[in-house]
């Protein structure tokens, strides 16, 4: 007699393979629309479900309450801030991600808005379609000067995984002073890219790109703030894609305006997406995307497919391979 497939809803589309590996294991119930289920669609589809997949959306109480029987919700992500961990172990609820897998995807996305953001590639792709590039304009003209990446000084504030790939690129590439702050020293990354520990400040200071890659937790809310922007050199450049809540925002804003900062490269916003008159979005000196750091046709199928086997083994009774650690003590 064969054994009953446990059930699982997925609130957005995934790839047919993904979805094929995930209906050998399990009875799967997917969002048939476009972009991501509603709350409200998903909070009607919760009532039966051992598990549910997702790519973001609050995992609260409330979403907790209409799913009696979840065991295990797993992310397309490899942040999990959607999560209210607490409640999550109050009910024994499994939470998993998909770490690793984007890693070089992001890096590139960050190298991207370096050279952005230096070079000013946005601001003077306008100029040239806005047909202001008039003859006697050209390559030596003053107004369009930028700023040199290579032999430059990066500081990374957050030196895991994306952030070794980053230096990577930044020393390996471009030849990059490459300075670094986070919760404790990284031997691999001195060793391997000459990576020199700051403290926050020093580095800010030092540094003419600053690249922000903390996760988002309780303690890093707001972490970058007025007084950070403030010790940064006049011609650096803030690059952020992490999550836009750990930036003050309205500091940065000031930054920018008052020419503290010389630019800033952003994925990421908060609230997102944003207003259409946030000034970030009308400033001529700050690249703005769609926080689509792993934004790749492979690298999104790569991470469908770490979330499904993440449910497949937890609904199985094996232990998932990214259980969030905050969640680990459920695994007994």
């Amino acid at each position: 007699m064969s054994q009953v497939k446990k059930k699982i809803y997925i609130s957005r589309q995934i790839p047919q393979e993904v979805l094929a590996y995930l209906e050998q294991h399990l009875e799967c119930r997917m969002w048939d629309g476009s972009g991501a289920a509603s709350r409200a669609g998903l909070l009607e589809q919760l009532g039966d479900v051992d598990g549910l997949i997702t790519s973001g959306g609050p995992i609260d109480r409330e979403l907790l309450n209409r799913a009696p029987k979840l065991k295990v919700v797993s992310n397309i992500s490899v942040g999990y801030n959607n999560f209210d961990i607490e409640a999550m172990k109050e009910r024994g609820v499994i939470g998993t991600h998909t770490p690793y897998v984007l890693d070089n995807t992001v890096a590139d996305l960050v190298m991207a808005l370096i050279l952005s953001s230096a070079r000013r590639i946005a601001e003077l792709d306008r100029f040239v379609k806005d047909g202001k590039w008039q003859r006697g304009i050209g390559l030596n003209e003053e107004s369009l000067f930028g700023l040199d990446v290579h032999h430059a000084t990066i500081g990374i504030i957050g030196m895991g995984r994306i952030g070794e790939a980053i230096a990577k690129r930044a020393v390996h590439g471009f030849d990059m002073k490459l300075l670094y702050h986070n919760r404790s020293r990284q031997q691999e990354a001195e060793t391997r890219y000459g990576a020199q520990y700051r403290s926050l400040e020093d580095l800010l200071k030092e540094s003419d790109f600053v690249v922000l890659m903390t996760p988002l937790t309780p303690e890093t809310v707001h972490f970058i703030r007025k007084e950070h922007f403030e010790l940064m050199k006049p011609t650096a450049f803030f690059i952020n894609a992490s999550r836009g809540q750990t930036v003050d925002e309205k500091a940065l804003i000031e930054a920018l305006q008052t020419g503290t900062i010389r630019g800033a490269g952003l994925d990421v916003f908060d609230p997102e997406p944003p207003s259409p008159d946030n000034p970030l979005l009308s400033m001529p000196n700050v690249v703005t995307l769609p926080h689509i750091g792993s934004a790749t046709s492979k690298t999104r199928a790569d991470m469908a497919m770490v979330a499904a086997k993440n449910m497949v083994a937890a609904l199985n009774g094996e232990t998932p391979p990214n259980v969030v650690s905050e969640l680990r003590g459920l695994l007994g």
